[in-house]
């Protein structure tokens, strides 16, 4: 008894240390515009005369707009560049949009001045600037001299100047003097006054200009000089604006809804699976403080998608352990002893996870490659979750159950430890047929094909900004200001509103098919807060941005399509790769049906739930197929009728479906709870997952296994699989006293 009560310290340790790791590296989390406010832009960077853009004229702009930023004091920027001339810009908690917006968007302007501040020349004396060294080999600014007649004139007046020296400025303002800069000018904090160079004669030719300078130091004024004389220019082709008060309500009630959420998957799988299920709890605390705590090292930062991505993430921690834990019922169903139940069951449960996760893992990576900003945080959440599952919940969790078997406790108690009733005699889907289910399965599904191509053909899709175009606005407001007042004033604009939803008594988003340029996001603000005291979070998406993301949506469910054929197709057959596919064709034209019949709103957001759900489809599919896999191999790799292949298609169901109804029980809990307490911002992100899972669960017992039976009645009597085939299968390295 003395060592189950160790244990169980232990496993409360363990329980609360996570929640000591997790609380505070929330708080230290860098959270994105969605959740705390801010501004985000996207530029198409091109150059003034014409010529294509380069790596260095990139660079060298993207340091500059970094340099400008430093100037708002935003805290934790977030500047990438996106193909070959794009820059995002992500100002977390910025309050004045306006004014970050005109800081980014000026051309640069370098200026060569005289110490009392006069104009001597601007950038068009110079080509560039590169590294080079002084005499003495040190590192030293190059400059390259386009207009030398003018740069000999200026250098030789400024030589004969009691003070002598030139000042180097990069977007010199009439409140700008060196006077005040003199003391830091030339210092890598100092983004205006560049450098300051005594000039002892006139230069006809490119000059040095030398100090004791570092080779950082060079190469950022290298960088800061050329962004200068560079004639490049920002062209804004998408914007977002989310009102901090907005932000901080996305974020509380997303915050409550998890808690919620985590809370009752614990209750859930505690109460199936006892202690085992309180052990899987402390792992899923665990899973979430590593989690979070790898995407704080990462430098991630936490958008709505993120935390969606961190939803899924838990439904497959909690799946690893249904797995392993009805692996481990069915052990003792056969007679194993406890100890023995565990390590078997483990083993036995490794494949179907590895396959499961690398699966999931090929979607992540393709959103995070095509995906725009928030669904490449999306993908990142969603990638640190699969690695950090497969080490927490097949690792520590195990170790842990281990840990409690082996006080011997637990001998006796199956019930107690793991919810096995040896008493009961039947499984609930004993008496089930499921291969008879084609009978109504097909043609539910070639009633949903025909209902769907109808929708879409005669209404379409509900397109969002992201695909259409256009901007949307979001208005809060105190007053009794109207939804038929907001269209009214729209319209005096001369701005067409094709969509207009209420959120909440105080909330209406609208929808125009105008791309309002700044000044115009500027005046439609300007005019609510004047006029009803309302602020507003205004999104615009250029029909530039929209082709891209169409492109990119089309390629990324095409890509993860194929990658999941291969994979399926090396590591099963390729009937079972087909029969997968089909399957999530299902999911997929379901969800998309759904939309168009419902009218609800698609977005970029929605590609990355229609690859979840492809992800969790397959994952679920799988995980069957390798039970179907298992009995053929145990039936000596031959069946001999089409009656023995219906038998263990039966098995192969009857043994896995309530593990898919528990995960889909467990991954739709924080879905719904998201739906009911979360952000509306991605409600019907949540909508489609709150679908695509019950259609995955469906469809992974009425469609997949059912294909699989019709194609594989072509191998009946036939030597299925090689001897050398299980040397390819993964195996989980059994370490004595942790997972094993």
């Amino acid at each position: 008894m003395k060592k189950i009560v160790g244990k169980i310290i232990i496993l409360i340790i363990l329980f609360l240390g996570s929640i000591a790791i997790l609380i505070p590296t929330l708080n230290n989390t860098n959270f994105g515009l969605d959740l705390s406010g801010g501004f985000e832009v996207l530029y198409q960077v091109s150059s003034l005369d014409g010529s294509p853009m380069t790596h260095d004229k990139i660079s060298a702009t993207y340091k500059t707009i970094s340099k400008r930023i430093d100037t708002l004091g935003v805290s934790e920027p977030n500047i990438v560049v996106e193909g070959e001339d794009r820059i995002r810009v992500e100002l977390a908690g910025v309050t004045n949009s306006e004014e970050a917006r005109n800081t980014l968007s000026k051309v640069a302007s370098l200026s060569f001045r005289d110490t009392n501040d006069n104009l001597l020349m601007n950038s068009d004396v110079i080509s560039g600037a590169k590294i080079g060294s002084d005499a003495s080999g040190r590192p030293a600014v190059a400059l390259s001299v386009k207009d030398k007649n003018t740069f000999y004139k200026i250098t030789k007046q400024v030589s004969e100047m009691s003070d002598n020296r030139i000042v180097i400025w990069l977007d010199y303002e009439e409140d700008n003097s060196f006077k005040t800069e003199e003391n830091n000018c030339g210092s890598l904090t100092n983004s205006k006054c560049l450098s300051v160079a005594s000039v002892g004669e006139g230069f006809a030719s490119d000059v040095i200009i030398q100090g004791n300078f570092t080779m950082e130091e060079v190469e950022g004024l290298v960088d800061l000089i050329n962004s200068g004389s560079l004639p490049t220019k920002l062209e804004e082709i998408s914007s977002k604006t989310v009102n901090a008060s907005l932000g901080e309500d996305a974020l509380n009630k997303t915050f409550t809804a998890s808690v919620i959420g985590i809370t009752l998957i614990m209750l859930v799988i505690i109460i199936i699976y006892k202690f085992a299920g309180f052990v899987a709890s402390v792992g899923l605390m665990i899973y979430s403080a590593f989690t979070f705590l790898l995407f704080w090292l990462v430098g991630g930062v936490l958008t709505l998608p993120g935390i969606a991505a961190a939803v899924i993430g838990i439904g497959m921690a909690v799946d690893s352990c249904v797995i392993s834990f009805s692996r481990i019922k069915d052990e003792l169903k056969s007679g194993s002893k406890l100890k023995e139940a565990v390590t078997n069951g483990n083993k036995n449960s490794f494949v179907s996870i590895f396959d499961a996760n690398i699966t999931t893992l090929i979607v992540a990576i393709i959103l995070f490659i095509f995906g725009e900003s928030s669904v490449k945080g999306f993908a990142t959440m969603l990638i640190i979750s699969i690695f950090v599952t497969m080490f927490v919940m097949v690792f520590i969790v195990r170790w842990l159950i281990n840990m409690v078997v082996n006080t011997k406790y637990f001998d006796d108690k199956e019930k107690l430890f793991v919810g096995f009733n040896k008493n009961k005699t039947a499984e609930p889907f004993s008496k089930l047929d499921f291969v008879k289910t084609r009978k109504w399965s097909f043609p539910c599904a070639i009633i949903l094909l025909i209902v769907g191509v109808i929708s879409l053909i005669t209404v379409g899709l509900n397109l969002g900004i992201d695909f259409k175009g256009g901007t949307s606005i979001t208005i809060k407001y105190e007053n009794s200001l109207t939804e038929e007042k907001i269209k009214e004033d729209l319209e005096s604009m001369n701005y067409s509103v094709y969509s207009q939803e209420l959120i909440d008594e105080n909330t209406s988003i609208v929808k125009i098919s105008n791309t309002l340029n700044k000044d115009e996001v500027l005046s439609v603000s300007n005019h609510f807060k004047d006029k009803y005291d309302a602020s507003t979070d205004i999104g615009v998406v250029s029909n530039l941005v929209k082709k891209d993301l169409v492109k990119n949506a089309f390629i990324s469910v095409i890509l993860a399509s194929v990658g999941i054929i291969i994979y399926i197709t090396c590591r099963f057959k390729f009937s079972y790769a087909i029969s997968g596919i089909i399957a999530l064709v299902h999911d997929v034209f379901f969800i998309i049906a759904l939309f168009s019949l419902f009218r609800l709103e698609v977005s970029s957001i929605f590609i990355a739930a229609i690859l979840s759900i492809i992800g969790y489809s397959i994952n679920d599919t799988i995980v069957t197929f390798d039970r179907i896999r298992e009995k053929i191999k145990n039936n000596k790799n031959i069946v001999n009728s089409e009656e023995e292949l219906n038998n263990i298609i039966n098995s192969g169901l009857k043994d896995t479906v309530g593990r898919s109804l528990v995960t889909t029980l467990t991954t739709l809990i924080p879905v719904i709870c998201l739906i009911i307490f979360g952000s509306h911002e991605i409600n019907n992100f949540n909508i489609a997952l709150l679908f695509g899972l019950v259609s995955g669960t469906y469809s992974s017992v009425f469609i997949a296994c059912q294909i699989f039976g019709l194609l594989f009645k072509g191998n009946i009597g036939k030597d299925l699989i090689k001897k050398d085939d299980d040397d390819d299968e993964p195996e989980e390295k059994i370490i004595k006293g942790i997972n094993g």
